[in-house]
């Protein structure tokens, strides 16, 4: 397996695809970002000696667009096939809710981050199930259905090798940093995330591949600390809501805390910068406040 950085927006460390060797001369990646960093995807295989029209098999672990974005591309240039969790396909298919919702999110700056996005053929849409064993030439790949991020996650493992591509489900980390758990809108569920995480270190794996970014060795520790920060994210959020805290100074206390751990970390200021870019605290903010509307309000009365 090998780790392409995508440089999106030029930066390095933000947003990674795996690359598998078939066996058989194809390839599949797992997650492709956005349709922006597609000529670098593709002219990265190419300084690796691959070739991209070998690429058969785009596994998607979630349809956010920093993760899925440029699947179209692949499968117009190269006729790859596209494996995604079932709530995952129709947007695939037909992207213009995925679009006006992205839109009220990031407004003006969607092309800029994501580029152009089109419809995908429904013929060329796999819809994967919990469990299923997919065998992608010599390389055998168990789906792991893992909500709680969004809930059309997926995660996907090698028995094999013991490993498994985590996409946002393991967080993000990159270099010596922390790991956080991102918490965008809009269906962030604590108690799903959780749960997944369970049957994840219940398989004990030797690797973690995160799309933010990398290889993490010590996956037991990592998942450790993740579950640890999104508890205490999720519970500094309730608390802040039962003050009544408006979204000003939610997103600007918020911000603070985060940039305090990233400070504790041996990082550099280009690493807390793509910390940013892969994991925006204002997403987490709107992501955790609509979890504690949506699935707890009850919790949020003042006493």
């Amino acid at each position: 397996m090998i780790f392409l950085d995508t440089l999106h927006l030029g930066r390095a460390h933000v947003i990674g695809t795996a690359v598998l060797d078939l066996g058989d001369g194809n390839i599949a990646l797992v997650d492709c970002g956005p349709a922006n960093v597609f000529p670098a995807l593709v002219d990265g295989l190419k300084r690796l000696g691959l070739d991209p029209n070998r690429v058969q098999h785009l596994l998607l672990t979630h349809i956010h667009l920093d993760h899925s974005g440029g699947a179209w591309r692949w499968q117009r240039e190269f006729g790859t096939r596209v494996s995604v969790h079932p709530r995952g396909t129709a947007h695939l298919i037909d992207p213009q809710r995925l679009v006006a919702s992205a839109t009220r999110i990031y407004g003006d700056r969607m092309t800029e981050l994501w580029g152009e996005i089109n419809p995908i053929p429904e013929s060329a849409v796999y819809a994967t199930s919990d469990g299923e064993r997919l065998q992608l030439g010599s390389c055998l790949i168990e789906v792991l259905e893992t909500p709680g991020h969004a809930q059309h996650h997926n995660a996907y493992y090698l028995p094999h090798e013991n490993l498994i591509f985590a996409g946002d489900l393991a967080g993000v980390k990159i270099d010596a940093g922390p790991v956080l758990p991102p918490c965008p809108p809009p269906d962030i569920n604590i108690e799903s995330w959780l749960s997944s995480l369970d049957r994840v270190e219940a398989l004990q794996p030797n690797a973690l591949w995160l799309t933010h970014f990398g290889e993490v060795r010590e996956s037991a520790a990592h998942l450790k600390e993740l579950r640890q920060r999104l508890l205490r994210w999720a519970e500094w959020m309730r608390v802040e809501l039962r003050n009544q805290r408006t979204e000003p100074g939610l997103i600007q206390d918020f911000q603070n805390l985060t940039a305090a751990e990233l400070a504790k970390a041996p990082i550099s200021d280009a690493v807390r910068e793509a910390y940013e870019q892969a994991d925006p605290a204002t997403m987490s903010v709107a992501g955790l406040r609509r979890y504690w509307e949506k699935f707890h309000p009850e919790l949020l009365s003042a006493d």
